[in-house]
């Protein structure tokens, strides 16, 4: 009798894991970015929980990729010319890999991501897996010209309406995603952004700092180099305040790389400003930066401030989202100034070495923050969506699409 039971939970395993993914994870490609390197963190973290876990790339291409060695992934666009319309491109590719894979969720990554979760679930309708989508930036959005306000708010809220599950990051945001997006406290989960793993925490604060090779100060800014992250502004605020051998490295890659080139040789700060590129990982840079600056107009969570934290470095940042104030503990791990403000960001850059630091209590913070908690409750969050905690694991689907 036991040998004709364990056949047939045999079976029904088999059947299940035939019928498709437990979670589907679509990106655009490997080209660094903070919501792209959490979205593969997560997917390999689950698929190490034993999820049922598949990954779907518009394009191969990006310096991600060498990041993650033994990867499986399906690729959309093979010959990796879609770049510049990616977005429409996996709006129109994405709805047949669901109907094919028939995931019990799909996981969208962030806010850039929403218009094509929206529109896959107005493609496939009933047929449409739950969508669990995680709310990556700030909501608020002061950056954006008060003609597109009314529309951005409308889109807010259509999302709301269209997306199963909203993840906040950080405890703050969840009031902000239940008052922009208009949405009841049964649609929002909070879930600690995973910035690391306690294996690189660990790392990073029993490494020994790196000796400078000079005189000076070390400020280190690490993201893309977009119009977003206002490197040109941090340009401004070093050279407000920069002494003899000071220095800024700004790690990453992107469109603004020119721009901000040109406003340090405008500046005379173009020996003093060093723009490496992308470079993974940032620890040696962190192990030998005095503080971290965050000059970026909007955000969600940032990693690269956990980061700090866990170099054991302080922090200077604008006030670019709602959990900014809790990260940086309300002024003890570094210094808050409004954004674009280059006069603001430069005295705090000029007094944050001066101030107390606790670096305890610092990496106390990073810990709450690391991917092996966040894989966890993230898995409790697609269990729930999904008809049982089953098709997460396995695949099994939903009755209205099989």
């Amino acid at each position: 009798m036991a040998r004709d039971e364990t056949a047939l939970d045999a079976a029904g395993d088999a059947a299940r894991h035939a019928a498709g993914p437990g979670v589907l994870t679509f990106l655009h490609s490997f080209e660094p970015g903070g919501v792209e390197r959490v979205a593969l963190r997560l997917h390999d973290a689950w698929v190490r929980q034993g999820i049922d876990a598949r990954l779907v790339m518009g394009r191969d291409q990006g310096a991600m990729r060498g990041e993650w060695p033994g990867l499986h992934y399906e690729v959309l666009d093979r010959k990796g010319v879609t770049g510049p319309i990616e977005t429409l491109y996996m709006i129109a590719r994405l709805p047949g890999v669901v109907r094919r894979q028939r995931p019990g969720v799909v996981f969208c990554a962030g806010n850039s991501y929403t218009v094509v979760a929206v529109v896959l679930k107005l493609l496939l309708g009933r047929r449409c897996p739950p969508v669990l989508a995680k709310i990556s930036n700030d909501l608020m959005r002061a950056d954006l010209p008060a003609v597109a306000a009314p529309f951005y708010r409308l889109w807010l809220r259509i999302q709301g309406r269209f997306l199963d599950r909203l993840v906040a990051i950080a405890p703050a945001m969840a009031e902000e995603i239940h008052t922009m997006m208009k949405v009841g406290d049964d649609k929002v989960t909070v879930i600690d952004n995973p910035a690391l793993s306690t294996a690189e925490l660990d790392h990073l604060a029993a490494a020994p700092r790196l000796a400078h090779d000079g005189p000076g100060r070390r400020f280190l800014a690490i993201g893309r180099l977009a119009t977003q992250k206002n490197f040109t502004g941090l340009v401004d605020a070093f050279a407000r305040i920069a002494r003899a051998g000071d220095r800024l490295t700004i790690c990453g890659e992107g469109s603004q790389r020119a721009a901000i080139e040109a406003r340090a040789q405008r500046l005379g700060m173009a020996d003093r400003v060093h723009l490496p590129g992308h470079t993974f990982p940032v620890d040696a840079e962190l192990l030998a930066a005095d503080a971290l600056v965050l000059s970026s107009d909007y955000e969600g969570l940032p990693t690269v401030v956990l980061q700090a934290y866990a170099a054991g470095i302080p922090v200077v940042a604008t006030d670019c989202s709602v959990s900014m104030p809790d990260l940086l503990g309300h002024g003890r791990f570094g210094v808050l100034v409004p954004p674009r403000d280059p006069h603001a960001l430069a005295q705090a850059m000029d007094r944050v070495l001066d101030l107390p630091f606790d670096v305890d209590a610092a990496r106390d913070e990073a810990r709450r923050f690391t991917v092996d908690l966040a894989a966890r409750r993230y898995r409790r969050a697609m269990e729930d969506l999904a008809p049982t905690p089953e098709a997460v694991v396995s695949g099994a689907l939903r009755p209205e699409i099989r």
